[in-house]
Protein backbone atom coordinates (compact mmCIF):
# COMPACT_ATOMS: atom_id res chain seq x y z
CA UNK A 1 0.00 0.00 0.00
CA UNK A 2 1.37 2.96 -1.07
CA UNK A 3 0.63 6.30 1.02
CA UNK A 4 0.37 9.76 -0.41
CA UNK A 5 0.36 13.07 1.42
CA UNK A 6 -0.28 16.42 -0.24
CA UNK A 7 0.76 19.87 1.37
CA UNK A 8 1.07 23.09 0.07
CA UNK A 9 -2.78 24.27 -0.90
CA UNK A 10 -3.85 27.30 0.04
CA UNK A 11 -5.80 30.12 -0.91
CA UNK A 12 -3.92 32.93 -3.36
CA UNK A 13 -4.74 35.52 -5.47
CA UNK A 14 -5.13 35.33 -9.50
CA UNK A 15 -2.01 35.61 -11.31
CA UNK A 16 -0.33 34.27 -8.36
CA UNK A 17 1.66 30.82 -7.85
CA UNK A 18 1.33 27.84 -5.56
CA UNK A 19 3.84 24.71 -5.24
CA UNK A 20 1.94 21.34 -3.57
CA UNK A 21 3.87 18.77 -2.57
CA UNK A 22 3.50 14.84 -2.22
CA UNK A 23 4.82 13.14 -0.19
CA UNK A 24 5.39 9.27 -0.63
CA UNK A 25 5.67 6.12 2.09
CA UNK A 26 8.32 4.23 -0.21
CA UNK A 27 10.73 5.15 -2.42
CA UNK A 28 9.48 6.72 -5.92
CA UNK A 29 11.90 5.03 -7.90
CA UNK A 30 9.99 1.78 -7.13
CA UNK A 31 6.41 3.37 -8.77
CA UNK A 32 5.55 3.19 -12.30
CA UNK A 33 4.22 6.38 -12.44
CA UNK A 34 3.10 9.84 -10.58
CA UNK A 35 1.04 12.70 -10.99
CA UNK A 36 -1.57 14.75 -9.49
CA UNK A 37 -5.40 15.13 -10.50
CA UNK A 38 -8.03 17.82 -9.56
CA UNK A 39 -11.35 18.26 -8.34
CA UNK A 40 -13.17 21.13 -8.73
CA UNK A 41 -16.52 21.92 -6.67
CA UNK A 42 -19.32 19.70 -8.16
CA UNK A 43 -16.91 18.96 -11.20
CA UNK A 44 -15.60 15.61 -12.45
CA UNK A 45 -11.91 14.92 -11.45
CA UNK A 46 -9.49 16.40 -13.90
CA UNK A 47 -5.73 14.89 -15.04
CA UNK A 48 -3.80 17.61 -13.75
CA UNK A 49 -0.38 15.71 -14.69
CA UNK A 50 1.98 12.59 -15.13
CA UNK A 51 5.17 11.76 -14.71
CA UNK A 52 6.21 8.29 -15.79
CA UNK A 53 9.06 6.68 -14.34
CA UNK A 54 11.34 7.31 -16.98
CA UNK A 55 10.25 9.85 -19.71
CA UNK A 56 8.83 13.23 -20.47
CA UNK A 57 5.60 14.02 -18.27
CA UNK A 58 2.05 15.20 -19.53
CA UNK A 59 -0.56 17.75 -18.96
CA UNK A 60 -4.10 18.16 -18.80
CA UNK A 61 -4.71 20.61 -21.37
CA UNK A 62 -5.67 23.67 -18.85
CA UNK A 63 -2.15 22.93 -17.48
CA UNK A 64 0.16 23.26 -20.11
CA UNK A 65 2.16 25.98 -20.18
CA UNK A 66 1.29 27.10 -16.56
CA UNK A 67 1.95 23.87 -14.42
CA UNK A 68 4.98 22.14 -13.86
CA UNK A 69 5.91 18.64 -11.94
CA UNK A 70 9.67 17.77 -10.65
CA UNK A 71 10.40 14.68 -8.60
CA UNK A 72 13.13 14.24 -5.62
CA UNK A 73 14.25 11.18 -5.26
CA UNK A 74 16.26 11.39 -2.79
CA UNK A 75 13.42 12.55 -0.56
CA UNK A 76 10.63 10.35 -1.93
CA UNK A 77 9.06 13.48 -3.04
CA UNK A 78 7.58 15.13 -6.11
CA UNK A 79 5.73 18.78 -6.47
CA UNK A 80 3.25 20.65 -8.73
CA UNK A 81 4.62 24.16 -9.36
CA UNK A 82 1.47 26.07 -10.33
CA UNK A 83 2.00 29.56 -11.83
CA UNK A 84 -0.57 32.45 -13.45
CA UNK A 85 -3.13 30.47 -11.60
CA UNK A 86 -6.91 31.55 -12.38
CA UNK A 87 -9.98 30.95 -10.46
CA UNK A 88 -11.21 28.01 -12.23
CA UNK A 89 -8.27 26.23 -11.21
CA UNK A 90 -9.54 26.13 -7.46
CA UNK A 91 -10.20 22.51 -6.25
CA UNK A 92 -8.73 19.78 -4.44
CA UNK A 93 -5.80 18.55 -6.21
CA UNK A 94 -4.55 15.07 -5.20
CA UNK A 95 -1.21 13.31 -5.96
CA UNK A 96 -1.42 10.00 -7.75
CA UNK A 97 0.53 6.85 -8.00
CA UNK A 98 0.55 3.58 -9.91
CA UNK A 99 2.68 0.65 -8.88
CA UNK A 100 3.45 -2.35 -10.84
CA UNK A 101 1.49 -5.73 -9.48
CA UNK A 102 4.32 -8.03 -9.11
CA UNK A 103 4.13 -10.67 -11.97
CA UNK A 104 1.16 -8.95 -13.90
CA UNK A 105 1.20 -6.43 -16.40
CA UNK A 106 -1.28 -4.37 -14.37
CA UNK A 107 -0.50 -1.25 -11.88
CA UNK A 108 -2.61 -0.45 -8.60
CA UNK A 109 -3.39 2.94 -8.06
CA UNK A 110 -3.21 5.55 -5.03
CA UNK A 111 -4.09 8.84 -4.57
CA UNK A 112 -3.67 11.15 -1.55
CA UNK A 113 -6.58 12.85 0.50
CA UNK A 114 -6.13 15.98 -1.36
CA UNK A 115 -5.14 19.85 -0.28
CA UNK A 116 -7.57 22.66 -0.96
CA UNK A 117 -6.15 25.13 -3.81
CA UNK A 118 -8.63 28.39 -3.81
CA UNK A 119 -8.29 30.52 -6.45
CA UNK A 120 -10.09 34.35 -5.83
CA UNK A 121 -10.51 36.62 -8.54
Amino acid sequence: QVQLVESGGGLVQAGGSLRLSCSVSEEISSLHGMGWDRQGPGQLRDMVARMPAAGTPTYGNFAKGRFTVSRDNANNMFYLQMTDLRPEDSGVYMCFASKRIPGLYANNHYWGQGTQVTVSS
